[in-house]
């Protein structure tokens, strides 16, 4: 069982100003496999300290010594690289393929995509006889979550560094194992003291505490919208910049002369995948009225042909939900579908079969689900795949366009002329035209209530950066 009950703070390990301790659980088991401390108020302000010390000199650093720097975490990277995926499917039960290979392995990807963008990175251009600087926003509030918690903290760390930024990381209580095994690291890669620092705790305590203390410049956030909307307003009195990115409830749209089977059975695998605990999973299926029930019977044999149980098993190809509360609120919503007149064309409440331990759901399939129903409206955060009916293009569109989210969308066609301008027309962040998948130099985020700023690349860089005008920085001829 872990036990790493310290923060890292100013370059060192440290106790928590007040012991607390949390434990986690292994949700394929229900067993606890370890203890974390949970942080207060007290410990944020000794990470912001610290991290307000070293920002003078970091901030400073050429963009060659943070080249330089980053590279060396890579490399350190490297030999902790199954340690992580290990504690990953402890903490949140990926299966060891998922865990190691995808996510694991974003660590080094967003790394890489830091590293690639700082090397051509535009921090000046000069206007007439104006020289607009970009130049590092200041001491930056971390708050990542669990269900992809290695990809989001490198995808805020990597480009925090890039920038010349430093900050204070806030890992999910529910999957903190990973994130302090980045922390180690970090400081084997010898990031400065300061640099960066890491305090365990859950929103109300240390997230809160993050997003009003006026020491904080900036706060990065992924998380439900519900959270989000709480940091925002907690951040609001220090008019300190915020950046979002929160949930989705991604339309996947076939037009009518997609590879429809491979299309369907795409879409369905990757809402399986983790087991739907991703905020860009393709939930709402929207298909030709007419094949409907070709959809349905497609979707419903990647369901019952999916391996679900113990990630430690190589069959495996999906794993639990994070934890009893997740399982719960899945179940529910599956038996609102249910209630609320939807086809259950595979899966449904409960279990899988010959499981009886663990959190672990059936995947599901709806069929001829309408858009008002709550199984198309709330984001459920679990294996459960949506198919709606549409009569057109347009009616396709408006269907995918109506939800208060707009993270990702996807559309099959193929005629690529066509689902370019389809993709034109969807009020997301981003669009996978048959099945594409995302680019890691390229902006991740969303419209609407999935959020604002962007991730990923030289776009991510751009958050952590504020812009100055210097005038008067040529002579007037």
């Amino acid at each position: 069982m872990r036990e790493m009950l310290q923060f890292y703070i100013d370059g060192k390990w440290v106790d928590p100003q007040s012991p607390n301790t949390l434990d986690v659980i292994n949700p394929a088991t229900e067993e606890v496999c370890g203890r974390i401390s949970i942080g207060a108020a007290e410990d944020v302000d000794l990470a912001v300290a610290a991290a307000t010390r070293a920002f003078e000199s970091y901030s400073q650093s050429s963009r060659e010594d943070r080249i330089a720097l980053l590279e060396s975490v890579l490399a350190e990277f490297a030999k902790r690289h199954d340690d992580v995926a290990e504690a990953i499917m402890e903490e949140m039960g990926a299966p060891w393929g998922l865990a190691r290979d995808s996510q694991a392995a974003s660590g080094p990807q967003h790394i890489k995509a830091a590293i690639r963008a700082l090397k051509e990175y535009p921090f000046e251009e000069r206007n007439r006889t104006t020289l607009v600087i970009k130049e590092p926003i200041g001491v930056c509030g971390l708050i990542t979550p669990w269900n992809w918690p290695m990809n989001q903290v490198a995808v805020k760390v990597a480009p925090a560094l890039a920038a010349g930024c430093t900050m204070v990381l806030k890992p999910s209580e529910i999957a903190p194992f990973d994130a302090m095994i980045f922390a180690e690291i970090l400081d084997a890669a010898g990031v400065p003291a300061g640099v960066f620092n890491l305090v365990n705790g859950d929103g109300p305590g240390v997230g809160t505490a993050l997003s009003q203390h006026p020491g904080v410049d900036m706060v990065s956030f992924t998380g439900s919208t519900r959270a989000g909307v709480l940091v925002a307003q907690n951040a609001a009195p220090t008019v300190k910049r915020v950046a979002q990115e929160l949930g989705g409830k991604s339309a996947n749209i076939l037009l009518d002369d997609a590879d429809f089977e491979n299309a369907v059975k795409r879409g369905a695998g990757d809402v399986f995948e983790n087991p739907g605990q991703s905020c860009d999973a393709p939930s709402r299926m929207l298909v030709p009225k007419a094949r409907m029930d070709e959809a349905a019977a497609a979707a419903a044999s990647v369901a019952e042909a999916t391996i679900v149980g113990d990630p430690r098993d190589e069959k495996t190809e999906v794993g639990p939900l994070v934890s009893d509360l997740q399982w719960n609120k899945v179940q529910d919503l599956i038996q609102k579908g249910i209630d609320e007149g939807a086809t259950l064309a595979a899966g449904g409440t409960g279990k899988p079969d010959g499981i009886e331990k663990g959190y672990f759901a059936r995947p599901t399939v709806f069929a001829n689900v309408s858009n008002d129903m709550t199984i198309a409206r709330e984001e459920i955060f679990g294996p459960v795949l949506s198919i709606i009916p549409y009569e057109d293009e347009d009616e396709a569109v408006r269907i995918a366009n109506d939800t208060p989210y707009g993270l990702s969308g996807y559309v099959s066609s193929s005629d690529l002329d066509r689902a370019r301008k389809v993709a034109a027309r969807m009020r997301t962040g981003m669009v996978h035209i048959n099945g594409a998948w995302a680019d890691s130099a390229s902006p991740f985020g969303g419209y609407k209530q999935s959020g604002n700023g962007r991730e990923w690349g030289a776009h991510g860089i751009d958050e952590f950066l504020e812009v100055k005008s210097i005038y008067g920085y040529e002579a007037r001829n």
